[in-house]
C-alpha cells in the first residue's frame, strides 16, 4: 500500500468531490515514476503517449515496480513529482493515467490537469494584519481538519504548532514556531493544499505567530508518533 492507496478507500472516480481533491493534492507531491519511450538523454525526455477514447495520456505509477508490473517487464521511465508531470502533460494536451487496475487508479483528461496545474499555483499574499480570533465554525472544522491535519504532519520538524482558528471574516491557519526563512514555502504549500478543499465562507488565510496558541481554536497534534519497541526475538541456544 502506498500514499495513494491510503487515500482511496473507493475508488477515485467513486469518491465524493472532497475525497478526490485529497487524493490530487497527495499526487501533486508524489514522485511518479512516467513511462518513456526510451531511455532519457540527458535532461530531455519523451513521454509514452497512450490513445484513448476520451483522448491521449501518459500514463505513471507510484512506485517504478507497479509501472514494470502493469507493462510485465522493464520499461523506460523518469521519476518526477506528480505536479512536475501536470505541467509537462499541460504544455502537451494530454492527460494522466496513475496506478492503473490498483486501488488508486487515476484517469484524469487535459482539462482535470489543467484544473490541478492552476490549482497549485495558488499563493498567498503577505499582509500585516491584527485578527480578532474566535472558535472555528463546527461546519469548517468538518470539512478542513483531517485534511489540514494530514498536510500539517508533512511539516514536523519546520514548525512547533498549529491551529485553525475563526475571524471576523472568515479562517486562518495559525503558524507557531517557523523559521522566517521557511514561511514563503510554508505557506504556498498550505495555500495549495486549501485550494484542494472546499471553499469556506470568507475564505482561509495562513498566518505565523510567535504567541501562544489562543483558547477556543482548533489546535494540531504535531508530536512524532512513537515507534514501539521491536519485540525481542527467541534466545539463541548453542
Amino acid at each position: 500500500m502506498t500514499a495513494l492507496d491510503d487515500l482511496a478507500p473507493v475508488p477515485f472516480h467513486d469518491a465524493a468531490a472532497p475525497q478526490r481533491a485529497r487524493m490530487l493534492s497527495r499526487l501533486a507531491d508524489t514522485e511518479l515514476a512516467v513511462a518513456l519511450v526510451a531511455e532519457p538523454m540527458g535532461d530531455q525526455v519523451e513521454l509514452r503517449i497512450f490513445p484513448l477514447e476520451t483522448g491521449p495520456v501518459a500514463l505513471a505509477c507510484d512506485t517504478e515496480d507497479r509501472l514494470a508490473g502493469f507493462f510485465g517487464g522493464p520499461v523506460a521511465y523518469a521519476a518526477m513529482p506528480g505536479r512536475v508531470l501536470a505541467g509537462l502533460l499541460k504544455s502537451e494536451g494530454a492527460g494522466l493515467l496513475v496506478n492503473p487496475g490498483l486501488p488508486s487508479e487515476m484517469l484524469m483528461d487535459a482539462a482535470m490537469l489543467d484544473w490541478l496545474t492552476g490549482a497549485l499555483s495558488a499563493a498567498p499574499e503577505a499582509t500585516d494584519a491584527h485578527l480578532r480570533l474566535t472558535p472555528p465554525a463546527p461546519g469548517t472544522v468538518e470539512a478542513l481538519a483531517q485534511p489540514l491535519a494530514e498536510r500539517l504532519g508533512d511539516m514536523r520538524g519546520l514548525i512547533a504548532g498549529a491551529a485553525l482558528a475563526g475571524t471576523e471574516e472568515g479562517h486562518v491557519v495559525l503558524i507557531a514556531g517557523a523559521d522566517p526563512a521557511h514561511q514563503p514555502a510554508i505557506a504556498k504549500a498550505l495555500a495549495e493544499a486549501l485550494a484542494f478543499l472546499p471553499e469556506q465562507p470568507g475564505g482561509v488565510d495562513v498566518s505565523f505567530t510567535d504567541a501562544a496558541m489562543p483558547a477556543g481554536v482548533l489546535r494540531f497534534d504535531l508530536s512524532v508518533p512513537e515507534v514501539p519497541p521491536r519485540p525481542k526475538g527467541p534466545p539463541i541456544l548453542r
